[in-house]
């Protein structure tokens, strides 16, 4: 497969009064064309920083970062415009911030492809066909302020799709609605990965939404953690199963992050004790010493 996001080694370093806040430290990211994957992480994790650079609204400070061939590090400031408008698409999380509010949901989409220069019988077409794909039609002629907040999130992926671009940014799309509304979009998010090819990038908090992808990474610190892998198996008996596989990463210089719910149900603490077996490493807790106290030793 082909790589539409690779990250390596991404560093970014945020200045503010003489204090340096390293947001990204060292993280490494690749994502396939046409996967549907979804970013986590705590509040501070650094998961907006990346999502900002992969939009190209924040230059990384070091590493390296290519969304669909594009360099992130050495676009110039026109490239970088040209890159927001034809390359990726954005949805925010705050669904004032992706429609014009005095337009119809129609004429959001429409508005892209007009700025572009595509001929009218074409922006009709293109328009009718994310309305059909995305469930609009009964709402497309309203506006903004006529739509429930899932509407105006599926208004919103179809206009970041208007100009047809090669990946799909959502940041915490479904952070404002209820849970019907949310499995509507992240319906939506999903019949457009698998119609459209679309490599579709979600960051969020919400552990319900990325449980339905198959591809969760994990941010914890700067650096990439974690990632848990789904599939969907049949048995013998033609019943499906679902299978879930969780992985670590491990940097180049052999560090890793364990899960934390593992470190908490061992108990480890600074020095764990570490095995090789045959095919695999052992990570233990560290014993604890039976040795005297310092006052009861001197007695």
């Amino acid at each position: 497969m082909t790589a539409q996001i690779e990250c390596s080694d991404l560093v970014k370093i945020f200045s503010a009064e003489g204090v340096e806040v390293q947001a990204l430290q060292g993280l490494t990211l690749r994502v396939d064309s046409g996967e549907l994957t979804a970013i986590v992480g705590a509040s501070g994790s650094g998961k907006s920083t990346l999502l900002a650079i992969l939009t190209g609204l924040e230059v990384p400070t070091a590493g390296k970062a290519t969304v669909a061939g594009h360099d992130l590090l050495t676009m110039t400031s026109a490239e970088r415009t040209r890159y927001r408008r034809e390359t990726v698409g954005f949805v925010w999380q705050q669904t004032s911030r992706n429609l014009l509010p005095y337009y119809t949901a129609r004429q959001n989409i429409a508005m892209p492809l007009a700025l572009a220069g595509v001929p009218r019988a074409k922006r009709k077409e293109r328009t009718e066909q994310l309305i059909e794909l995305l469930g609009m039609t009964e709402f497309a002629g309203r506006r903004p302020a006529q739509l429930s907040g899932g509407q105006q999130q599926r208004a919103a992926i179809a206009v970041a799709l208007a100009n047809e671009p090669e990946v799909l940014f959502a940041d915490e799309p479904t952070g404002e609605l209820d849970d019907l509304n949310s499995q509507l979009v992240f319906d939506a998010l999903g019949a457009v990965n698998r119609e459209l090819g679309v490599t579709v990038l979600i960051v969020t908090h919400d552990e319900d939404v990325s449980k339905k992808v198959r591809r969760t990474v994990q941010i914890r610190d700067g650096r990439l953690s974690t990632e848990v892998h789904r599939s969907t198996e049949t048995n013998e008996l033609g019943e499906e199963q679902h299978r879930s596989q969780e992985f670590v990463v491990i940097d180049r210089v052999g560090r890793l992050q364990l899960p934390r719910d593992y470190v908490s149900a061992l108990g480890l603490d600074g020095l764990v004790r570490v095995e090789l077996a045959d095919d695999h490493a052992q990570v233990h807790p560290t014993e604890k010493s039976s040795a005297p106290a310092p006052e009861e030793a001197d007695r």
